[in-house]
C-alpha cells in the first residue's frame, strides 16, 4: 500500500506530538513534510525522517494527501488560503481564525474555486456531532463555559490584579459571544468557535471564561435547549505538558481526524 503524504504547518508541541505519533504508525504509514518559515527555530527540532519545506512551492511539489495546521491563527492566515487554492484538503486546530467572517468566507470561496476542502478538526471538545445534529432547531439555546486553573490564565490574571498563585475564588475573565471570545483569546478559544460552527453561529453562541483555582485541569461545559432535547456536557481534560493553555486531548483528536480522513469507515 502506498504510504500517506501530510504536510504539518507548523512545529510546536502539538505538531510534534502529532509527527510522533504518525511516524510510528504501521501500515501503510506515513511520509511527513513540515511547513516552516525559513530562518524558524522549530527547524533544529524536525526529525530527520521528515521533509522540510519553506513555502507554497515546495509543498506543492511534495504532492500531500492531507495538510494540517497546528501552529495558531496567523497559521491560517498566512498558508491554509495557498493550500487550498492547490485543491489540498486542509485540517485545521485554530478554528477560532474563523470568526472573521470575511476571512472565512474567502477560505470558503478558495476552496470551491480550487477543489480544496476545509477541514475542521473537534480539538479539545466532544458533543459536536448532537449539536449539528440541533443547529436547524427553530429554539436552539446554546452556552459554552471555559473553566481553567491559574496557570492557564497566569498573564491575565496579573493584569488585572491578581496574584495567580493565591487565587481565594474564581474569577470570570469573560462573557459575551464566541466570535468576540475567539477574537480575545486566539490561543485560548477554539472550542467555542468549533461549537459555534457546529451550531447557530458565533453570535448566537455565548461563552464564558473563568479561571477556578479549584478547576480539576482544564474543564469545557456546554449546555444546548432546542425542542429536540437537551444536552449538558462537562470535559475536564488535562493540560498539555507543553502549554497550560492548551489540552492535552488536542493532539490525540487531530491524530483521530487524521484516522478518520484516510478511512475507509468514517463516523460522522
Amino acid at each position: 500500500m502506498t504510504r500517506h503524504r501530510v504536510v504539518l504547518i507548523g512545529y510546536g508541541a502539538i505538531a510534534a506530538e502529532l509527527a510522533s505519533a504518525l511516524l510510528a504508525d504501521g501500515e501503510p504509514g506515513y511520509e511527513l513534510g513540515i511547513l516552516l518559515r525559513p530562518g524558524s527555530p522549530s527547524r533544529m527540532r524536525v526529525p530527520a525522517v521528515t521533509t522540510a519545506l519553506s513555502g507554497l512551492d515546495e509543498v506543492a511539489a511534495f504532492a500531500p494527501d492531507l495538510v494540517i495546521e497546528a501552529a495558531g491563527h496567523g497559521a491560517v492566515r498566512e498558508s491554509v488560503p495557498g493550500c487550498l487554492g492547490l485543491g489540498l484538503p486542509v485540517l485545521i486546530a485554530s478554528i477560532g481564525a474563523l470568526h472573521d467572517e470575511a476571512f472565512f468566507a474567502a477560505l470558503v470561496a478558495t476552496a470551491r474555486k480550487g477543489g480544496g476542502r476545509l477541514l475542521l478538526a473537534s480539538g479539545a471538545l466532544g458533543g459536536l456531532d448532537y449539536i449539528r445534529a440541533a443547529r436547524h432547531a427553530r429554539q436552539l439555546s446554546l452556552r459554552y463555559e471555559s473553566r481553567k486553573p491559574p496557570a492557564a490564565w497566569s498573564a491575565e490574571l496579573q493584569r488585572l490584579g491578581h496574584d495567580p498563585a493565591a487565587l481565594p475564588e474564581p474569577v470570570t475573565l469573560f462573557s459575551g459571544t464566541a466570535r468576540e471570545a475567539a477574537a480575545l483569546y486566539p490561543q485560548n478559544l477554539n472550542v467555542a468557535a468549533a461549537l459555534a460552527l457546529a451550531g447557530p453561529g458565533f453570535d448566537a453562541t455565548g461563552v464564558d471564561v473563568v479561571c477556578d483555582p479549584q478547576a480539576d485541569g482544564n474543564m469545557h461545559v456546554v449546555k444546548a435547549t432546542s425542542e429536540f432535547g437537551t444536552m449538558s456536557l462537562t470535559i475536564a481534560n488535562r493540560p498539555s505538558p507543553g502549554n497550560p493553555k492548551t489540552s492535552w486531548i488536542v493532539g490525540q483528536a487531530l491524530l483521530a481526524a487524521v484516522e478518520q480522513h484516510f478511512s475507509p469507515v468514517v463516523m460522522l
